[in-house]
C-alpha cells in the first residue's frame, strides 16, 4: 500500500470539504432575511432546460428573500402612499415596508403594530425616510427586495369609468394608486389559504411554491400586473398554463391548471403585451399528465405563482425564488376586473379599458 497516495487523497479531500464549506456559508449568509433552499417545483417549469453554465463568475444580487408581510400592513402602507402622492411629504410604501423590515429583522409575525404607529407619527412630524433609516444596516436591502415584489403595483394610469354626467358613457381618468389585480375576475368567487409550502406528491415529493385559489371551471383568469407573454402551452405539471414577465423584468407571474379545450384568451401568444385587468384564461383542472388537454387535477383551482428576479441566472434551476402571495392575493382581493362575456365569441373581455404607461399600448 502506497501510504503517499492515501495521505495526498486525504488531504485532497479536506481542502474540498474546507472550500465546500466556504462556498455554502457563501450562498447561505447572503441577505439578512431567513434563507431556506427551494426545492423545485415542476407545476412552475422549474428544472426546465437551462442553456446556463454550471460554472460561472459569481454575481452580486440578491440570492433570496423571504416575504411575509400581512396584507393588513400592506394596505395600511398603501394607503398613506397614495394619501400622500402629489404632496410635498409623499413616502413610499415600499420605503416604509423596507424600515418595518429592519425593526423586525425581516420576520414579520414578529411586527409590533406601535412600531407602525411611531413611524407614522415621525412621518406626521416632518421627518423623512431617509433621516429615519439612516443608521439602518439592512434598510437597502429591504427596499431592493420588496421593490422587485411590489414594484409594479403602485403607479400612475388612464382608466374608463362610467360617466356619472352622462349615463351609459364612460370617460377616461388618469389616476394615481392601486395598478395591479385579483387573479380572479369580479363577480367570481373563490376559496384560499396560505398553501405556500404544502407537500405535493405527484412526480416526485416537493413543496408547493405557489398559491391555490379554488372556484368554477371557466372562471376568468386576469393579468395581475401588465407585462409580456413569456410562456404559453402544456406543462406536465401545471397542465394549460400561462407565464408572464413584468416589464421591468423582476416579477414572473404564472398561471397554471387552466380549462380544457380552451385554456386561453383567444388571440394570446408567447410574446403577446398585456395590460393589468385584461382577462387571460379561465379556470380549470388540468394537467399531472404528460399527455396533452388532460383534467386530472381533483379540483378546479388556478394555481397561481409568482417568482421574483434580481438576476437571469435566477430565471430557471436551483437559484429560483418563488415567494408566498397569499397576503397579496388578499390585498387584491379588493381590487378586481368587471368583466363582460360576448355572447357571440363567449370570450370574457374586461368592461373598463385599461392604460398602463408602462406598455406603451392602450
Amino acid at each position: 500500500m502506497n501510504v503517499f497516495v492515501i495521505r495526498g487523497k486525504r488531504l485532497i479531500a479536506a481542502v474540498t470539504a474546507v472550500v465546500l464549506t466556504a462556498a455554502l456559508a457563501a450562498v447561505f449568509f447572503q441577505s439578512p432575511a431567513r434563507r431556506e433552499e427551494p426545492v423545485p417545483e415542476l407545476e412552475c417549469d422549474c428544472g426546465a432546460e437551462s442553456d446556463s453554465p454550471v460554472l460561472h463568475e459569481e454575481k452580486s444580487y440578491i440570492k433570496w428573500v423571504d416575504f411575509d408581510i400581512p396584507s393588513s400592513l400592506l394596505e395600511k402602507a398603501m394607503r398613506l402612499d397614495i394619501d400622500t402622492y402629489g404632496t410635498d411629504r409623499h413616502v413610499s410604501w415600499i420605503d416604509m415596508l423596507a424600515y418595518l423590515a429592519c425593526k423586525c429583522g425581516g420576520n414579520f409575525k414578529a411586527h409590533r403594530t406601535k412600531d407602525w404607529k411611531a413611524l407614522v407619527q415621525k412621518l406626521d412630524e416632518g421627518q423623512t425616510m431617509e433621516q429615519l433609516a439612516a443608521d439602518m444596516e439592512y434598510y437597502s436591502y429591504y427596499q431592493e427586495a420588496y421593490t422587485a415584489i411590489l414594484g409594479g403595483f403602485l403607479g400612475e394610469f388612464d382608466i374608463e369609468l362610467d360617466d356619472p354626467e352622462h349615463p351609459g358613457e364612460k370617460k377616461w381618468m388618469h389616476q394615481y394608486g392601486l395598478k395591479a389585480y385579483s387573479p380572479i375576475a369580479e363577480g367570481y368567487s373563490y376559496g384560499d389559504y396560505d398553501d405556500f409550502g404544502s407537500s405535493r406528491s405527484y412526480g416526485y415529493k416537493r413543496r408547493h411554491l405557489g398559491h391555490d385559489m379554488m372556484g368554477s371551471v371557466g372562471t376568468p383568469i386576469v393579468a395581475v400586473e401588465s407585462g409580456i407573454v413569456e410562456a404559453l402551452g402544456w406543462n406536465q405539471y401545471g397542465g394549460w398554463r400561462i407565464g408572464i414577465r413584468s416589464f421591468d423584468t423582476k416579477r414572473y407571474y404564472y398561471y397554471a391548471h387552466l380549462r380544457r379545450d380552451h385554456p386561453y384568451q383567444s388571440g394570446l401568444s408567447v410574446g403577446s403585451v398585456v395590460q393589468a385587468g385584461d382577462v387571460i384564461g379561465y379556470l380549470g383542472m388540468t394537467g399531472y399528465s404528460q399527455k396533452e388537454n388532460v383534467n386530472n387535477i381533483n379540483t378546479p383551482h388556478l394555481h397561481f405563482g409568482m417568482q421574483i428576479i434580481f438576476d437571469e441566472s435566477q430565471k430557471e434551476g436551483n437559484g429560483e425564488i418563488w415567494i408566498d402571495v397569499y397576503d397579496i392575493t388578499q390585498l387584491l382581493k379588493k381590487h378586481r376586473s368587471t368583466v363582460a362575456k360576448d355572447e357571440q365569441t363567449r370570450e370574457y373581455t374586461r368592461v373598463y379599458r385599461f392604460r398602463d404607461p408602462v406598455t406603451g399600448h392602450s
